[in-house]
């Protein structure tokens, strides 16, 4: 029923800009905490960011000052932005929105495919 659907992933030079967009669709009934995880080769997931649904944002260690997160409630779409992208932010990127869509009630996470991201030069 539902889906998160990223976008913005690629290539990015460092020194280059990246914008990551997360939008949610389908039967919803709400949408609350939304947030960006990440998984390189060889390694376990990691948080990098979340946002709640009024706004207060939490951030991985390893992104913390370089990384944004913001949301368009609106919209239904997360957003994930750097201007200091790393080599180390090599990762497939992964949308996260907790939601209550049929046929529960409960909230409930739900998450999108990926998309990767690569830095380098």
């Amino acid at each position: 029923q539902v889906q998160l659907v990223e976008s913005g992933g690629g290539l990015v030079q460092p020194g280059g800009s990246l914008r990551l967009s997360c939008a949610a669709s389908g039967r919803i009934f709400s949408i609350y905490a939304m947030g960006w995880y990440r998984q390189a080769p060889g390694k376990q997931r990691e948080l990098v960011a979340l946002i709640s649904s009024a706004g207060s944002t939490n951030y991985g260690d390893s992104v913390k000052g370089r990384f944004t997160i913001s949301r368009d409630n609106a919209k239904n779409t997360v957003y994930l932005q750097t201007n200091s992208p790393k080599p180390e932010d090599t990762a497939v990127y992964y949308c996260n929105a907790v939601v209550r869509a049929p046929p529960d009630w409960s909230p409930r996470d739900q998450w999108g495919q990926g998309t990767q991201v690569t830095v380098s030069s």
